[in-house]
């Protein structure tokens, strides 16, 4: 990492190259979301030296916003690595602690009290919990999560039979179908990635 960091700061440093020098925070952001997604691609195809390499492409963004960052005086790598660490043996008392766990849903059961009580104990808004940069399927999977929501296919059809020719009509039907999904427990967001994907693998090449 201290190599990359390097690399980072003399790319945005006098001689450097002007592209990154140009960068900020923001400018960053969709290429944050678009290394994560290829990432999770990689996870997709079981090709492990492409996870590898897509997996360099978000620790970029870490080092990139982390040089950023210090040059502004607002934190460095060693800020962040530290925090995550902090949170890590925070919220696993069952392994770093005295307290004991009877499996995996007492450990998620922990970790939402422990992640409620450095807010202060205060609950946090549904709209604070779902991150605006999810995929659409996502963020309605989540919001219905918060919502103890649930679904069957023939709330599918029903909404099919009544949804308007709208936006509003297509996202009352999206969003039966993500409740039909978690109802037999299927990400929506990566059942439909994977089907994408497929169709894609399935295109003619164009000539040429």
């Amino acid at each position: 990492m201290l190599e990359l960091l390097s690399i980072m700061r003399r790319l945005r440093g006098p001689g450097g190259c002007p592209w990154d020098q140009e960068q900020t925070h923001e400018s960053l952001r969709p290429y944050l979301l678009e290394e994560a997604a290829e990432a999770v691609d990689a996870v997709t195809t079981g090709n492990r030296a492409e996870l590898a390499s897509e997996l360099g492409d978000v620790l970029l963004q870490v080092a990139f916003h982390s040089v950023i960052a210090e040059e502004q005086g607002t934190f460095a790598y060693a800020d962040v690595e530290r925090a995550i660490v902090e949170k890590l043996v925070r919220r696993h008392p069952h392994v770093f602690g005295t307290v004991s766990v009877s499996g995996s849903g007492e450990v998620v059961a922990n970790w939402q009290a422990i992640k409620a009580a450095e807010h202060g104990g205060q609950p946090r808004r549904p709209a604070d919990r779902v991150p605006s940069g999810l995929g659409a399927l996502a963020r309605e999977t989540q919001t219905q999560r918060l919502a103890g929501q649930q679904g069957q296919r023939a709330v599918v059809q029903a909404a099919l039979d009544t949804a308007l020719d709208t936006p509003e009509g297509v996202a009352t039907v999206l969003e039966a179908v993500v409740a039909w999904a978690r109802a037999h427990d299927i990400d929506a967001e990566l059942a439909l990635r994977e089907h994408t994907q497929g169709r894609l693998d399935a295109l003619p090449v164009p000539p040429g």
